[in-house]
């Protein structure tokens, strides 16, 4: 979650949902003070990947509705949300933000994993799958890891 609030941040300070990259890099570094320039491009890179950002002609795009993001009154990112993360770790956001109880779902995976023999990112994207939640990327990840 702070991934996407910090990523929206920029284009909600513009009202829009279209920045080029160095306005998106100036909003978190020097208008915010919460990244360096690298690091903000470090972000810029994370949330492309993370499929929140598109890069089309020189330009950032929001896969996202920014307005749509709640940004708290005091919200300030750590340096946590430049740290990739593992395809488990993306998917159990996923199940949380679905309403799903963190510890339960870590349980409910361990023990798939342990039952099946797969990775934890398998028994994740399996779990995630019949609780009906969408994963994408996260999904394909382990998928590819189970092919490999």
């Amino acid at each position: 979650m702070s991934l996407d609030v910090a990523v929206a941040v920029p284009f909600k300070q513009q009202g829009t949902t279209r920045l080029g990259e160095g306005e998106f890099v100036v909003a978190l570094s020097l208008d915010r003070n919460w990244f360096s320039p690298d690091q903000a491009k470090r972000l810029i890179d994370i949330a492309a990947g993370r499929g929140l950002l598109a890069r089309e002609d020189g330009d950032l795009v929001a896969q996202f509705d920014p307005p749509a993001v709640d940004v708290p009154e005091e919200y300030e990112p750590d340096e946590s949300v430049l740290r990739e993360q593992s395809a488990f770790e993306r998917i159990l956001d996923a199940l949380v933000a679905a309403g799903h109880d963190k510890q339960d779902a870590v349980a409910a995976v361990n023990e798939r994993q342990r039952r099946l023999g797969v990775s934890v990112e398998a028994a994740a994207a399996l779990y995630a799958r019949q609780q009906g939640v969408d994963v994408g990327d996260a999904a394909r990840s382990a998928k590819s890891e189970l092919d490999g």
